[in-house]
């Protein structure tokens, strides 16, 4: 029994140590790197696939590649057809490859997806395994993250390769080029060649570069993130039809995507917080979002509460006139006229999306990331 006194004194260090999440203990500090010549930590996650994997799944495998790695992580994404490729040359000489995201969404905040569509989520998972037709098993750890706290990793993505008996014999990246075509994994592909001839590893470890990952106690951050979003000044002005002409003429740097909507709409009152979502991902991006409210100009004050509600800090406006038909006519003469109305507008006035009616999040995030003006990676 440990005396009382001493428990007083150890009490802080304990709390410093550990913190109980969804009811297991995670370490406060980052955790250690497996080092090469350990045993590989068993495992039981589940797969996209509705199967659940573990060490026994890959049994026949003379080597095994487990790799963590995540969808929203531009470094993550520059390597998943590097991923895909090796899974297509070295599976067929029984190497095996797993996959595991250790992210917890916890600590994920919206200002860092700004190089994707998708977070980390189990859904969101199983979204990008079938864009991208991964050819390997990927699981999830992102709920108590203890098999990520046992393997260690600095960054996604980042490799560990064991051999027969399952001791890890490499752990670092999969190359030094992150841009994709300008390496195709060559330190792993070095350390499966070794191992599969039956010789030493000659370089076992390498530093790794990308996104740290997303610890479920690191949530800093992301309150940091969400207190300040919430005490952003929120803003109406008037615009004109010149105005609007000059907002779809975007003689700006930036990719534009423009709303317009009403209080009185029930399906733009329900969709505008997908747009807050979309503006916060990808405001530090070369990206704005523009709303503009279709209410009377004798309801400026309405749309400016709904607006703070929201916490809308983006540019928005409200229509000068009472004449829908001008602003429709200045918004896109093909616009049919109901609302809401939604535009992607590349500069130069490019109108590469439009959509009467409320819009399909995942395809808007989507055609957002994937234009040129934006993009995946660095």
């Amino acid at each position: 029994m440990i005396p009382k006194r001493l428990t007083r004194l150890l009490l802080p260090v304990v709390c410093l140590v550990f913190l109980t999440v969804g009811g297991g203990f995670l370490l406060e500090a980052d955790p250690k790197t497996l080092e090469i010549g350990a045993t590989a930590p068993d495992f039981s996650l589940p797969g996209i696939d509705g199967k659940t994997y573990s060490l026994k799944s890959f049994a026949d495998k003379p080597v095994l590649a487990v790799i963590f790695s995540c969808n929203h992580c531009p470094t993550a994404q520059a390597y998943e057809d590097r991923i895909i490729q090796l899974v297509k040359d070295y599976g067929p000489k029984k190497v095996g490859f797993v996959v595991i995201s250790p992210n917890s969404s916890k600590s994920l905040s919206l200002a860092e997806l700004g190089y994707t569509d998708l977070g980390d989520s189990f859904d969101d998972m199983k979204i990008r395994a079938k864009a991208k037709g991964y050819n390997f098993p990927y699981l999830y750890d992102g709920d108590d993250q203890a098999v990520s706290l046992k393997y260690g990793p600095v960054a996604t993505p980042h490799a560990f390769i064991f051999d027969k008996d399952r001791k890890l014999q490499y752990a670092g990246r999969l190359d030094a080029k992150e841009k994709p075509g300008a390496a195709n994994a060559e330190d792993v592909r070095a350390a499966l060649d070794a191992l599969l001839a039956g010789r030493k590893v000659a370089v076992s470890t390498t530093k790794t570069f990308g996104c740290s990952v997303k610890w479920a106690w690191k949530d800093e951050y992301k309150k940091k993130q969400l207190a300040e979003w919430a005490q952003r000044p929120v803003t109406i002005e008037d615009i004109d039809v010149a105005g609007l002409r000059k907002l779809i003429k975007n003689d700006s740097d930036k990719l534009r995507l423009i709303n317009v909507w009403a209080t009185w709409c029930g399906p733009c009152v329900q969709e505008f917080p997908e747009f807050i979502t979309i503006d916060r991902m990808y405001r530090d991006r070369d990206f704005e979002l523009i709303t503009v409210s279709a209410d009377k100009p004798d309801k400026k004050a309405k749309a400016l509460e709904f607006l703070k509600k929201k916490e809308a800090s983006n540019k928005n406006y409200l229509f000068s006139s009472e004449d829908k038909y001008a602003l429709i006519e200045a918004v896109d003469p093909n616009w049919p006229g109901a609302l809401p109305y939604t535009i992607l507008v590349e500069p130069g006035g490019k109108i590469v999306y439009s959509k009467q009616g409320t819009i399909d999040v995942l395809e808007m995030k989507r055609r957002i990331v994937e234009n040129r003006l934006i993009g995946r990676y660095y």
